[in-house]
């Protein structure tokens, strides 16, 4: 967005922090927030407020959002949009019949079906705009549904609110996985299938028998659910068309159901491991997608975090205890576990790691029985995280998995780590080629 979009924005920010950010720095943080790490703007404009010690009450309620930047499962969200359709019919929820209304709401950005569950009272024509306050989200097929319950409220607007609809209609837009984004309508991509396996969900009460897997080409990988048996296997070359893209924490997602054209094809394509020795990104380029599937990045550790180390987990849901209790199961006999909780900068952003024990034993050269041991002898299980400071502070590691991002930035739950061996010659080469190329 530009400056003069966002001023409105930032003298609002500016109101609610007082003297204590002057309105250049909101500005940047702002930006920051909406371009980087991909928020919208309600979230982007209360996280810093909250971030810099203001008053939030202004900011927790009452902001209408696009239905793009609505996420699955988030318990209140307002919006303004266009009725597409609107159906009844009667269903069985625990145990009692009830009549529902149900159909697809949209706008500028995307297109989303709803269900209202209360509809006492309650008349939705085709065409008409309404202004909803106070519904919540789930998901359903693999893309975000709105749901009108008890709390809801809705108002009837002037029907020239909303402008062109986005409706996943005409010709699917052909694209490679890396530009697959969010609110594009059908797509149609082609690629090898890495992994595919089947899943079973529930679907209003309903057992649902889906597909889950990861799909690729020499852009990237994207995570695909097919809502439907189209047998696919894996190491097959596909073109799926009348696909459609959400996105979960910033990484876009693909799906499909039977509406869908899928075809297995038969021509030259790099194979599966080809494929999957992904080429190391940029955090910041990661960072402008909002997230990546199955990524490597490659910079410096510059911090081991807190809750790095020795750590005790419940035995019944595997969450890290706090002073012996489980948030779930109260206070338990845990087991004893090893993690990095880390920083990794390449230069262009940062991202925070979540390295588990078996990659942690083998970047810090000790076992877990080790740590045990040296956290029992000196009877402190600080010694075991100063340790791993010791060894992976200021040391150059490549990592690859899921970068999600969120408000608070991007995230990796590591699959795999090694340490880098960094040509800086080479890498200096490297980057004067980028930069020429740039001018």
């Amino acid at each position: 967005m530009d400056t003069e979009e966002l001023a409105p924005h930032v003298e609002e920010i500016a109101r609610a922090l007082g003297d204590k950010l002057s309105e250049e720095k909101i500005a940047e943080e702002l930006a920051r927030y909406i371009d980087v790490y991909r928020l919208s703007i309600p979230m982007a404009k209360r996280t810093i407020v909250k971030r810099y010690g203001g008053d939030t009450s202004g900011f927790e309620t009452g902001f209408q959002r696009k239905l793009a930047e609505l996420r699955p499962n988030e318990p209140v969200v307002d919006f303004v949009a266009k009725v597409l359709s609107s159906n009844r019919k009667e269903v069985t929820a625990k145990g009692e019949k009830k009549e529902i209304v149900f159909g697809f709401l949209g706008d500028e950005t995307a297109t989303v079906p709803y269900t209202a569950w209360n509809t006492e009272g309650l008349e939705l024509s085709k065409g008409e705009v309404i202004s909803v306050r106070g519904a919540y989200t789930r998901e359903y097929q693999g893309r975000v549904q709105v749901n009108f319950g008890n709390r809801v409220t809705i108002k009837k607007e002037d029907p020239s609110t909303i402008g062109d609809v986005q409706v996943a209609q005409g010709p699917p837009r052909v694209v490679q996985v890396d530009g697959l984004r969010e609110a594009m309508g059908y797509v149609e991509v082609k690629g090898r299938i890495l992994s595919v396996e089947p899943r079973e969900v529930k679907v209003q009460g309903e057992s649902k028998r889906i597909f889950s897997g990861v799909l690729a080409d020499t852009s990237g990988k994207v995570q695909f659910t097919a809502w439907h048996d189209f047998e696919l296997k894996e190491g097959e070359v596909v073109r799926i068309s009348k696909g459609t893209v959400k996105a979960w924490r910033g990484i876009p997602q693909l799906s499909f159901d039977d509406r869908a054209e899928v075809t297995k094809i038969k021509e030259k394509f790099p194979s599966i491991e080809e494929l999957q020795r992904t080429g190391v990104r940029m955090i910041a380029e990661v960072a402008s997608r909002g997230g990546a599937a199955d990524a490597s990045v490659r910079g410096i550790v510059v911090e081991v975090r807190d809750g790095s180390g020795l750590i005790m987990r419940c035995p019944e849901c595997k969450r890290a205890l706090q002073k012996g209790m489980c948030k779930l199961h109260g206070r338990v006999e845990g087991f004893p576990d090893l993690r990095v909780k880390a920083i990794l900068d390449d230069g262009s952003g940062a991202v925070s790691l979540i390295i588990g024990r078996e990659l942690t034993e083998k970047l810090a050269d000790i076992t877990l029985d080790e740590a045990t041991q040296r956290a029992r002898e000196k009877m402190d299980h600080g010694v075991v995280s100063d340790l791993l400071e010791e060894r992976l502070t200021l040391k150059a590691i490549t990592t690859t998995g899921s970068i999600t991002s969120d408000q608070y930035g991007l995230s990796m739950i590591v699959k795999d780590a090694a340490f880098a061996t960094v040509d800086v010659k080479q890498e200096a080469e490297k980057l004067l080629v980028e930069l020429e190329a740039s001018e």
